[in-house]
């Protein structure tokens, strides 16, 4: 990746540039469903004052950005998303490598997602990533399928992003 890179805690003054960022990543998705995607509804400065949303900077530039929320002894990934030019290049993957370290540095074990079920693109990637899906549901009008991936302390460096 060359330029240095590091993921922080949101501020409110980042929530423009992270809403134009999920604006443009879901736009994909906006033919294939019957109402916009969950992410675009979103209060971001509500989860930046939660203390729960993260974005991700190379150089000065916010790349990307994950919402986690611990719920139940698990960490729920409640939405990643990576900017359009910076796609493919490792970022969504780092991401989910951070949304890991917290989840076991919050003593949790378990890492929890949802997307929506015409949200292919995003089902693969996270199959690839480890995930396994362990149901499907219609969730506040949308079809969402669940995903899980166990984490374990000893195969994972858990200071690799604190």
């Amino acid at each position: 990746m060359g330029i240095y890179s590091s993921i922080r805690q949101a501020t409110f003054a980042d929530c423009d540039t992270v809403r134009r960022i999920a604006h443009a990543a879901y736009a994909l998705y906006l033919p294939r469903m019957d109402r916009e995607p969950a992410p675009l509804l979103e209060n971001y400065e509500a989860r930046a004052g939660e203390g729960v949303l993260y974005v991700l900077e190379v150089g000065s530039e916010i790349v990307g950005f994950v919402v986690l929320v611990l719920k139940d002894n698990a960490m729920l990934l409640g939405n990643l998303a990576v900017a359009l030019d910076a796609q493919e290049r490792g970022y969504g993957r780092m991401l989910v490598e951070f949304a890991e370290s917290r989840t076991l540095a919050a003593g949790a074990t378990e890492l929890q997602l949802y997307t929506n079920v015409v949200m292919h693109e995003n089902l693969a990637l996270y199959a690839h990533l480890g995930f396994i899906e362990t149901h499907r549901a219609e969730e506040n009008g949308y079809r969402r399928v669940f995903m899980s991936k166990k984490l374990s302390r000893c195969n994972r460096r858990q200071d690799q992003f604190n």
